[in-house]
This record gives structure tokens, sequence and C-alpha cells, in this order.
């Protein structure tokens, strides 16, 4: 059988002014009719590059010897011309976040349509109805008002529909799936990735899918290439490669691999304490009240974030809090730390939390928060010793002074070299950015500390010495976590007790040895049964 892609002993280097960097070595694969290749390593391996690669989006300073090939036509030889009518229409893509591919100025319909056009040669007549017919096979309610929505008007997932209806669309031979589903939550991954294996069986499209997640890739491929600094260091069939992997860089990643039963935390928090923090019907709404609403004569457009939400939680404890995107998680946080108004009773060590006004500067220093992304939560604009000095400035004794030794010991705790002090964000990695992060949030020494989906967006490496790092300062520090995740076999792992929210509420709060029996709650096993089944780890 003919291959659709063919790559073939090819290498990538780009001009920088240290010379020649050297980003893909020598690479060979081959993906065939039908077959989904599972493409995986760590930020910064080459999986994006060689993605590019095979779109021809390279910038002038690249220089490429090998071959890439999709069936007899050769791409890297390939006019400009032969490659604008080959992109699109032969060769798809679908990216990581659809918030970036999709034009926030167009209506989706008019997207989807324009695409069509171009590639399929379709009159405009032909494209809207072909675009509302594919907006329907993937899933979408009501495709004839989706078309006439804007992009801000969709939700995560309904966007990566239309991005997965527009690369089908156009009945490609080939379709590059750059970690489709990182962005969502694990049910809107879930149906996503269900979603491709319905096109992908009707089709018979060859597709390369890139991820870092190992169990996703275990259950959406057959074949897999693991990619190390440029280089395929192992492929092979996936039960082959995950059970028995010969290289050493393919045994590291699998043993990062968050498994269930695999616990992190061995001791229990003391219950027979007050507890730490004490939530009683927490609301939290957003939009104009009602009597302004009455006042200005219009109708009540008031939103929940959160309802009614009670729950406690004991000093040391490591809660979790999963649900699906909306469900309030962040809210919650956000509610915990002042960012939110709420209603309700909020009692923290015992003192009752009117409001924003009883936040003081000692609430302030007990309670932190780490955010999902560090580089919108760290100024660009300051070194890394200002970033760490402020907290410490902010809550330490009056008069206090931070000096370098104070700043290297927190640089330290959190596993990084005392000479990251003079650096900037931009001069991090996404691990170490994270790493500061937390070292700042710990640095007022505090007793909860929030933690906001903070490894959604690391590969998994660097999300187990994350997680690894955060449970070692829990054992030093005694500090209590409250872990958002949408990482069900993560939280398993590192989590006391599990709080399911849905659509605001809080509807079960269950222990995890309780969980590994079985959910009571309906939303909670439709949660269970979304999350791909963990990866045995590598012996």
């Amino acid at each position: 059988m003919q291959s659709i892609l063919d790559i073939n002993d090819y290498s990538l280097d780009y001009t920088t002014s240290a010379g020649l960097f050297r980003a893909l070595d020598h690479v060979s694969l081959k993906v065939d009719k039908g077959e989904v290749l599972g493409l995986v390593g760590e930020s910064g391996s080459g999986k994006t590059s060689l993605a590019w690669a095979i779109m021809r989006h390279l910038p002038h300073d690249a220089k490429e010897s090998g071959s890439i090939s999709l069936r007899d036509q050769a791409l890297l030889s390939a006019s400009p011309m032969q490659i604008d009518a080959i992109r699109g229409r032969r060769i798809g893509m679908v990216f990581q976040d659809p918030s970036t591919s999709l034009n926030p100025t167009l209506p989706l319909g008019e997207q989807l349509a324009e695409v069509l056009v171009r590639h399929r040669g379709l009159s405009r007549a032909q494209a809207w109805a072909e675009g509302e017919d594919m907006l329907a096979r993937v899933g979408l309610k009501s495709p004839a008002k989706m078309m006439r929505k804007y992009p801000h008007e969709a939700s995560g997932g309904e966007k990566q529909r239309v991005v997965i209806a527009t690369a089908f669309g156009c009945q490609p031979e080939c379709i590059l799936f750059d970690e489709p589903t990182t962005a969502l939550d694990v049910i809107t991954a879930r149906q996503i990735l269900d979603l491709f294996a319905k096109l992908q069986e009707e089709t018979g499209v060859a597709s390369i899918y890139v991820s870092h997640d190992l169990a996703l890739v275990a259950t959406v491929c057959k074949r897999v290439a693991v990619i190390h600094r440029g280089k395929i260091v192992e492929q092979g069939q996936i039960a082959d490669v995950f059970t028995n992997p010969q290289a050493p860089y393919t045994r590291m990643l699998l043993s990062a691999v968050p498994r269930p039963d695999h616990r992190l935390v061995h001791t229990e928090p003391k219950v027979d304490e007050a507890p730490l923090v004490a939530v009683d019907g927490l609301s939290v709404h957003y939009g104009r009240k009602p009597f302004l609403e009455k006042l200005l004569g219009r109708t009540s457009t008031r939103f929940a974030g959160n309802r009614a939400i009670s729950l406690t939680m004991q000093s040391g404890e490591i809660l979790g809090i999963v649900g699906e995107s909306g469900s309030g998680k962040s809210t919650l946080a956000k509610a915990l730390t002042g960012l939110n108004p709420f209603e309700g009773g909020l009692t923290f060590d015992g003192r009752a939390i009117g409001g924003l006004k009883d936040m003081d500067n000692a609430y302030r220093r007990d309670v932190q928060i780490i955010f999902q992304h560090p580089d919108s939560s760290l100024n660009p604009r300051q070194r890394v010793r200002e970033i760490l000095a402020r907290p410490m400035q902010l809550f330490g004794a009056a008069g206090t002074k931070v000096d370098g030794t104070q700043i290297a010991r927190l640089l330290e705790e959190v596993r990084l070299p005392a000479s990251y002090a003079d650096r900037f964000p931009h001069q991090l990695s996404g691990g170490e950015k994270q790493r500061v992060a937390i070292a700042r949030a710990f640095a007022s020494h505090p007793r909860l500390v929030i933690c906001d989906e903070i490894t959604s967006s690391l590969d998994v490496s660097v999300q187990a010495s994350i997680v690894e790092l955060l449970v070692d300062l829990q054992k030093t520090r005694g500090t209590g976590y409250l872990f958002i995740t949408h990482d069900l076999n993560l939280v398993r792992q590192v989590a006391h007790r599990i709080a399911v929210m849905h659509r605001g509420e809080l509807v079960e709060l269950i222990s995890v040895a309780d969980l590994a029996q079985g959910a009571r709650h309906p939303y909670t096993r439709s949660l269970m049964d979304a999350v791909p089944a963990a990866v045995a780890a590598a012996h």
C-alpha cells in the first residue's frame, strides 16, 4: 500500500545569531490511508516544527534536507502556487486553540463557506448549504443558527467542532491535529475525540495526532512515534511501545503519566480539629442586581456562577475540585481570594469573612492563588527577584528588607538555581515560570493555596515535577490546597477528597477512596467515563 504521507530522512535547521539550530534531525515517518499516527514528546521536542514543515509554513531562514511527500507530490520542491493549492485542500490542520485559528470579525459560517468555495469550487450558496450540513455532522445543534454566530458567541467545544468541520469539509487526504483537546475540559474533549473517530472511519483520512497526553494517544491511535530533541527515538504499535518501551526517554515519559493507583499523598488531615475553611451557602452572581434592573426598566440579566456552595476544609488538606468548563470551579476560587464578590457565609480559621471588606492583609497573606497561565500572572517587566520580593514586603513585618539570601532560599525551595533571580519571565521555560509563580505564592507562608488548573498547559514530565514539588511543600509547610483541575487521574493521586461541580452547584463531595469504589452522582460517573484509561508505568 502506498503511503499518503512519507517523510524520509528529513532535517530542519534554523539560522540564529549563534549559528544553525537543529530543530528536526533525520526524521523518517510514514502514514497510510485511514491510519492515525500519534506523535508524542515534551514541549520543544519538535512536534509542532514537524507539523509546520509538512504544511510548508516555515520562515525564510529555515534550511531543509531529506524529503516530505504527499502521495507522489514532493512538497519541498513544490512552488508557492502548488503549495497554496495543496494546503487546506489536500492537507488540513486542526490547531490547539480554536480561538486563535478563527477570525473574530467574521461569522463562523462565512469562514467555513470561504474555505469550501476556495478549495472545492462551490458557489457561495452551495458552500453555505454544505457548511450547515457539516456542522450537523459534527454534532452541533441548530447548525443554521451556529453559521451566523461570531466566534466569541460559541463555547470552546463548539469552536473546535467548527474547525474540525472546516478541515474535514475540504475532503483532504491528510489532517494534522496539534493538541486539539488540550484547552478543553474532559467531557468536551471526549466528545471531540468521539467525533474525530467517527469522521476518521467515515472518510479514511490519514492523520497525525500531536499530543503530550500519552493516555489520550493510546485511546486515539494504533501507532505512535516518540520524538525527543528533534529525533524520533522510538516508533511502533501503541501496544508494543507503551508496554515494552525500548528508549530511556519513552520510559521516562510513561513513568510521569498520572496513575490513580499511585498515591502521592500518604497522610490524612486531622478531622477532629476546627476546619480551616468553612463555606456555607456561598453564591456568586454576575450582572446587574434586580433593584437596578427594575430602576432601569429592564429584565434581570443576572447569571449564577456559584449556587449555594457549602463545604469545609481542614488545615493541611488537599481538596480537589473537578468539573467541566463553566461549572463554577474558578468562580469559587476567585470568591475565596476576593476577586469575585459573593453572598453567603465564609469562615477562615474561625473568623467570619463577610466580603471583600473583611479580607485584610492577614487574610491575603494566608490565602494565596496560583493561576493557570504564568505568562499572564507574572510581570514581564520585572526580574524574578522583584516578583518574589513583593509579597515578602507586603506581608512581612513593617520595614522588612528582603535580601538575596531570602530570594535564593525561596528559589531553592522550588528547585530553581539562585542565579534565576536575575532573569525575566521570558527567559524561563513554561515549567520554570510556574515554579516562580509557586514560589511567589509561598513567599508569604500561606495556610491555603488555591491552584487553578496550574498543570493543564504543561507536558507530562513537567506536570509530574510540579505536582511532586507541591506535595513536598505541603509536607514541609503543612499548607492546604484547593486543587482545581479537569484531570481526574491526577487529582486522584494528590487529593484527600474531591468536590464535583456542575453548572455552578456542588453535586458531590467524596473521598478518593470512595471514588475508586464508585461515584454516586450521575454527573461524577460521566466525568469518570470521559477520562482516558491511565497508561501503565514503564518498567
